[in-house]
């Protein structure tokens, strides 16, 4: 009884994406080389390797920042990069991706604001623009949104006045205010100084405690094991192993634990 009652709850889950055997290539390289995985609302799955794996590919050909080389992404079952025109398979037109854009956000290595625009006006600009956003409506989103990521002093504050893990928080809350389905972050910490990078993974953490979809490419291996149910571990353009977050970062594969034991703290820290 009880297996039949985990495979009713399996199946009620609402799943959000489907990545379906995905390549991508760069010329004659080949980086992704057949990955699928699908993505359940509520999910947060982390993807973890080593440089040059693919991860942050994975995360672009997602969002059609990199258009997949073959293979298809399926958003609540609809091809989202293809169309069918006069009885021919055709690609979708860019502007035709920015609402699904805005369903599934993106958070960047680096932060990519508005260096003109205020915290308020670089939040808003695109839940006006792109989701024709009542613009008083935006404003009382984004300071309750300021208020979630701890900066609610900040609204009227430039880029260039803010520390790096403030313009990141920046950048998710100007994410969030698209109301997205499922959030990705590609090494959303790398860029930060270290007494600044566990501002941004509580705020990360903090979004998955919620219950917001996710996919996150990450080297914090501390957030992956904490916030993460399940754990792909790329490598050379695979899914190398892929599961339970805890049995992928105790993975006795030799690659597994050559990448792991690179991580400073991790293996002696957690084992």
């Amino acid at each position: 009884m009880s297996n039949q009652g985990t495979a009713d709850t399996l199946n009620d889950r609402e799943k959000i994406i489907e990545v379906k055997d995905l390549h991508k290539s760069y010329g004659n390289k080949e980086i992704l080389k057949g990955i699928s995985f699908d993505i359940y609302k509520g999910d947060v799955i982390s993807i973890v390797g080593p440089s040059g794996s693919g991860k942050s590919t994975i995360l672009k050909c997602i969002n059609f920042l990199e258009r997949p080389t073959s293979g298809d992404i399926l958003f609540h079952g609809e091809n989202v990069g293809k169309t069918e025109k006069n009885g021919k398979i055709v690609n979708v037109k860019e502007k035709d991706l920015l609402k699904y854009r805005a369903k599934v956000g993106m958070v960047f290595q680096h932060f990519n604001l508005f260096p003109h625009m205020t915290v308020m006006e670089n939040i808003i600009e695109a839940a006006v623009y792109v989701n024709n956003m009542n613009k008083n409506e935006a404003i009382d989103e984004a300071k309750e949104l300021l208020n979630k990521v701890l900066l609610y002093d900040k609204e009227n504050s430039y880029p260039s006045q803010l520390s790096g893990g403030e313009q990141q928080r920046v950048a998710i809350a100007r994410a969030l205010i698209m109301h997205p389905e499922v959030m990705l972050f590609d090494e959303a910490t790398s860029a930060l100084d270290p007494e600044t990078v566990g501002e941004v993974l509580k705020t990360m953490g903090d979004l998955a405690r919620d219950g917001m979809t996710m996919v996150v490419v990450s080297h914090e291996m501390q957030f992956v094991k904490e916030s993460s149910k399940e754990t792909l571990f790329l490598y050379d353009g695979t899914i190398f192993e892929r599961g339970r977050t805890e049995d992928v970062l105790n993975s006795q594969k030799p690659e597994c634990q050559r990448f792991f034991s690179r991580i400073t703290g991790y293996r002696e820290g957690n084992n």
